[in-house]
């Protein structure tokens, strides 16, 4: 991925990039079956791979106060860091669409935190199709400590 290139495949060519990937799947797929997801009915399940080689699930929890809700991405990494990670290779996300769907832009500015060669994993759990890619392709021109730091000068 460091051409920075998004490309689909199937789950077999993808744990071939990743040697984690069918555990983070797995993973994942559980984390989407615990999902709350009451009003929107998007179940949505993640899976976050640490520095440390450890691996953490998330899953959407939605509240009737919208903005109370939290996505399965940020789910993951927010335990991840309570369990003492400090970086993140990589990020598995399913979603129950035929074509996988991509984290949205909170959790992409939250995964900035953990620099741009996060490779994300984006999978359907109706469907044999994974989108690979890394943070930086989907979230150019990020704002992150570097910006805090120059207004700071």
């Amino acid at each position: 991925m460091a051409d920075g290139r998004v490309e689909l495949m199937d789950r077999a060519a993808a744990a071939a990039r990743l040697p984690e990937f069918a555990a983070l799947l797995e993973m994942a797929l559980r984390a989407q079956s615990r999902a709350r997801a009451g009003y929107s009915g998007f179940q949505v399940g993640a899976a976050v791979l640490g520095a440390s080689g450890a691996a953490f699930p998330g899953c959407n929890v939605e509240s009737a106060s919208y903005g109370a809700t939290i996505c399965a991405e940020r789910s993951a990494i927010v335990g991840a860091v309570s369990a003492g990670e400090t970086a993140i290779r990589a990020l598995a996300v399913v979603t129950p669409t035929p074509e996988p769907s991509t984290p949205c832009g909170i959790c992409r500015q939250l995964m900035a935190e953990f620099g741009p060669d996060v490779i994300v994993f984006a999978a359907s759990s109706l469907s044999d199709v994974v989108l690979i890619t890394t943070l930086a392709m989907l979230l150019p021109l990020s704002f992150g400590a570097a910006n805090l730091d120059e207004a700071a000068r």
